[in-house]
């Protein structure tokens, strides 16, 4: 694919065409530094979900900061993820099927790679896939512990499963996986949701270790939890991944980091005094959380997403942007905004310094 088009460092955030996914470095970077530091304070390492960046280059960063490893969703983006020098995976979705079995054992030979089960044949056809590709897969256990998605319920069914995995070959039991899901309270608010999701955690790990198998490994927690979860003692690692950017569902929480990412769209046509039209549509941005607000324009409030375009009513001194202005917005979901873009444009002080490729976007196989 042609990339002459892309900016070179050094040019004004304006200048970027647009659309154009924007992200604020110092923003990002201190994310990243503030959610390690709690997390590791509170007892927990960190090992940041990538489903959201989608890109080796932003879970490197989390490393660099203190990560122990990084989750993802698919095959195709720890394929991704280890391309890019990435070496410690946990894909947190359970992988069924022949064709991604296989690559799953294949990359299990290049990096550590961890995955969920909950199932006793899915465990069973990851050994057989393991031992003929010669490698060795971690497995976590999938714990359902309150969002009745995947997972096993806890006592007898996860100790079952367990000591099953536990004598595969090509496979190792590694401990639990019990993802609490979005906690949608704000402050204190959010505890005791999340403490009765992570009780059940707390007993299946306790009738695990009781049939006598070792639990080295109890994966949980998300952006919403993260400062909760990570002080449980039996926790190990917490797997929030939204707290780098932020989008619109999570500043409402009113959590402690800044939103990083927004979309820059331009304003292409001024019909009346009162609305201005934008570049930006449902091919840039996504509306599945609902429509994305206006950061940094005061008196303009979005109110339409089409397929190419954006609506904005515009009052006070919103009315003076003119065709060829500049407006950023800040998605309501980031994870499927970034899905639908091609490159991070990253920013520092207002002038670009790195274009990143989102080298896992499409990657949900």
């Amino acid at each position: 694919m042609a990339v002459d088009f892309l900016p070179v460092p050094g040019t004004p955030v304006e200048e970027i065409d647009t659309p154009a996914m924007i992200v604020d470095l110092d923003a990002a970077e201190a994310n990243i530094r503030d959610m390690q530091a709690v997390v590791q304070a509170g007892g927990a390492a960190l090992r940041p979900h990538t489903k959201t960046t989608k890109s080796p280059y932003w879970a490197l960063k989390q490393i660099e900061a203190g990560a122990i490893g990084v989750c993802c969703a698919k095959v195709g983006e720890a394929e991704v993820l280890v391309d890019g020098g990435v070496n410690d995976i946990l894909i947190t979705s359970e992988i069924v099927g022949a064709s991604k079995i296989a690559r799953l054992a294949g990359l299990a030979r290049r990096a550590k790679i961890t995955v969920v089960v909950d199932d006793e044949a899915n465990a069973r056809d990851i050994s057989d896939a393991a031992q003929a590709a010669g490698s060795q897969v971690g497995v976590l256990v999938d714990v359902n512990i309150r969002i009745n998605r995947c997972g096993v319920e806890p006592g007898e069914p996860t100790t079952t499963l367990a000591k099953i995995v536990d004598g595969l070959p090509g496979v190792r039991f590694d401990g639990l996986n019990g993802y609490e899901g979005h906690i949608y309270e704000i402050g204190d608010a959010r505890v005791p949701e999340t403490l009765e999701a992570l009780s059940k955690l707390q007993f299946a790990i306790a009738d695990v270790k009781a049939a006598g198998l070792s639990v080295g490994t109890v994966s949980s927690g998300g952006t919403s939890s993260y400062d909760i979860t990570c002080k449980v003692p039996e926790v190990t690692e917490i797997q929030a991944g939204s707290y780098i950017f932020m989008d619109g569902e999570y500043v409402d929480q009113k959590m402690p980091f800044k939103p990083a990412l927004t979309v820059m769209t331009q304003v292409i046509s001024r019909p009346t005094a009162d609305r201005a039209i934008l570049d930006v549509g449902l091919k840039s941005i996504a509306n599945d959380y609902g429509p994305p607000r206006v950061m940094g324009t005061e008196g303009a409030t979005f109110t339409k997403l089409s397929e190419e375009h954006g609506a904005l009513a515009l009052e006070g001194s919103a009315q003076d942007l003119k065709s060829g202005d500049v407006v950023h917005l800040l998605p309501s979901h980031a994870g499927t905004t970034i899905n639908i873009h091609d490159y991070y444009f990253c920013v520092r002080g207002g002038v670009l310094e790195e274009v990143v490729e989102v080298a896992g976007r499409g990657k949900f196989r």
